[in-house]
């Protein structure tokens, strides 16, 4: 499974951006895919996976959205309201099973700048 992720870019506070995640490959073995975040100087961090109801790193509940596009094999970030602390390089992965927590692929990462 191949992962390419797209979309990153500079917005100012408050603005908004979509990432995408492309899957190619062997899709049928994915179930749970997500994003994941790493700014500079910090461990990289989960931020949203879409599995059953979806679940959401509680620095972004309520201004992030992950959805999917079977049909495309690809998921989304739509981010809101978007902050300085969000910046940072923005990771697509995926797993064979149900969690997240320690995915079998990734992607190569986008990078999100927000300017104050």
């Amino acid at each position: 499974v191949q992962l390419q992720a797209s979309g990153g870019g500079l917005v100012q506070a408050g603005g908004s951006l979509r990432l995408s995640c492309a899957a190619s490959g062997r899709t049928f073995s994915i179930n749970a895919m997500g994003w994941f975040r790493q700014a500079p100087g910090k461990e990289r961090e989960f931020v949203a996976v879409l599995w059953g109801s979806g679940g959401y790193a509680d620095s972004v509940k309520g201004r992030f959205t992950i959805s999917r596009d079977n049909a495309k094999n690809t998921v989304y970030l739509q981010m809101n309201s978007l902050k300085p602390e969000d910046t940072a390089v923005y990771y697509c992965a995926a797993d064979r099973s149900a969690s997240i927590a320690n995915p079998d692929y990734w992607g190569q990462g986008t990078l999100v700048t927000v300017s104050s």
